[in-house]
């Protein structure tokens, strides 16, 4: 049974890679990239500060009387406006076209993107705030990854997300082994249900909502474990660079059908995968383990070799042009 734990982790973590390199050329082409120069080495440092901030932040509130409730409702409230902006533009490239209800002369229009977002982002809202469970956890959380992968990897290029993969790598190590705020966080989130962690249980009947807390599971032996768990920036932050290599280097040339950058996101995909393993055997023995050392280090080691293999150049495409 734990092979299916660490395997449904696995399923979520590719789909979530697959839809972010599916949504990655139309959010492109529709200008949703959240920075001016995409090429600039400093794009990353406002997202890694926020990163490195927003742990401090919810760790400093949840110790206040009522703090976690607030949080809890604050963050739930954020998680849903951004899943309503992410789900409109993508449910924009399945109904692109406004419908006009009759009777036509009055001149009503039914924006059917808007009308589906609002009610899918609502309804998670809802479900997340009156019963949590690890199937609805999860599938706010995959929406949101695969949302977010895409948003990323438009907004750095080549040379950004490295600096970003290889800044949140050994923040990761740091906050999980040397500071340990990284593990305090996840008791909150774990309490508080949010989509921040992906959950994958024992069975299905598995109630989140009476979980016990991270740090009383964390004592038990691994087999006697009920579910484990993967951080949503575990998830995202390795495929910023896939679907940045899928972007922003050349399509040409074109081997066995398949264009050049997206061999060489394939290959940052699959060596991420490789890191996936690695950390699944270290979470396997039943000590908290950060996921951005294995999975970022085997993106990029990944996206090293392809590019070399199917460009043969060592700019690697980080001059924004070979």
């Amino acid at each position: 049974m734990r092979s299916l734990r660490w395997a449904g982790l696995l399923a979520l973590y590719v789909g979530a890679q697959a839809v972010g390199l599916a949504l990655a050329q139309p959010f492109h082409s529709a200008g949703l990239s959240s920075t001016s120069n995409p090429q600039s080495p400093t794009a990353p440092l406002v997202f890694i500060a926020i990163i490195v901030i927003a742990p401090l932040f919810i760790l400093f509130f949840s110790r206040r009387r009522g703090g976690i409730a607030g949080l809890r409702h604050l963050i739930l409230i954020a998680i849903a406006g951004s899943l309503y902006f992410t789900l409109y533009a993508s449910f924009g490239l399945l109904f692109p076209n406004l419908i006009l209800p009759p009777p036509y002369g009055a001149e009503l229009v039914i924006d059917l993107p808007l009308v589906l977002s609002a009610m899918v982002s609502a309804a998670l809202y809802f479900a997340l705030l009156v019963e949590p469970q690890w199937y609805i956890v999860d599938l706010a959380g995959f929406l949101a990854a695969g949302s977010l992968v895409a948003l990323l990897g438009i907004s750095f290029g080549i040379l950004p997300a490295f600096i970003l993969l290889g800044a949140l790598m050994v923040y990761d190590a740091i906050a999980v082994y040397r500071t340990k705020h990284m593990v305090s966080l996840a008791d909150v989130v774990t309490e508080m249900k949010l989509p921040i962690l992906m959950v994958m249980p024992e069975s299905a009947g598995y109630d989140y909502t009476k979980a016990p807390p991270l740090a009383v599971q964390r004592g038990q032996p691994v087999e006697e474990r009920s579910a484990m768990f993967m951080g949503l920036g575990d998830v995202v932050i390795p495929g910023t660079l896939v679907v940045s290599a899928f972007i922003w280097l050349p399509s040409a040339p074109v081997l066995l059908g398949i264009g050049a950058s997206l061999w060489v996101a394939i290959g940052a995909l699959v060596g991420s995968l490789g890191g996936y393993g690695v950390l699944m055997r270290y979470v396997l023995r039943g000590n908290p383990q950060a996921g951005l050392p294995l999975l970022n280090g085997g993106a990029m080691v990944g996206y090293v070799i392809t590019y070399l293999l199917v460009f043969h150049s060592f700019t690697l495409g980080f001059t924004g042009a070979l």
